[in-house]
């Protein structure tokens, strides 16, 4: 079993930066795709940023430019550092990775979400 464990979130003002992590534990063999979701109450979860395996993000158009993914393979880690913060920012943040384990089964995880306020 894979479990992940978010940190970093809190309330933050407009124009402000948080930095996001993520951390598996478990039984993990290899990570392929790791990223971030948020959910604002009412609406559907939406994807943020993702990055694959070898490193290459991708991220949605409202953050372009202000939100950055990065990951640590070595510690089955994924981080998302988010500046010039907005209002409309604000929602529960989801990480989530797609690992592998030891039988080469794959599992799509999810954290447990860390909430992000963006305000004055």
């Amino acid at each position: 079993q894979v479990q992940l464990v978010e940190s970093g979130g809190g309330l933050v003002q407009p124009g402000g930066s948080l930095r996001l992590a993520c951390t598996a534990s478990g039984n993990i063999a290899s990570i392929i795709g790791m990223g971030w979701n948020r959910q604002v109450p009412g609406q559907q979860r939406e994807l943020v940023a993702a990055i694959t395996a070898d490193g290459t993000p991708n991220y949605a158009e409202s953050v372009k430019g202000r939100f950055s993914i990065s990951r640590d393979n070595a510690k089955n880690e994924v981080y998302l550092q988010m500046n010039g913060l907005k209002p409309e920012d604000t929602g529960d943040y989801y990480c989530y990775m797609s690992v592998r384990d030891p039988m080469y089964r794959l599992h799509e995880v999810w954290g447990q979400g860390v909430l992000v306020t963006v305000s004055s």
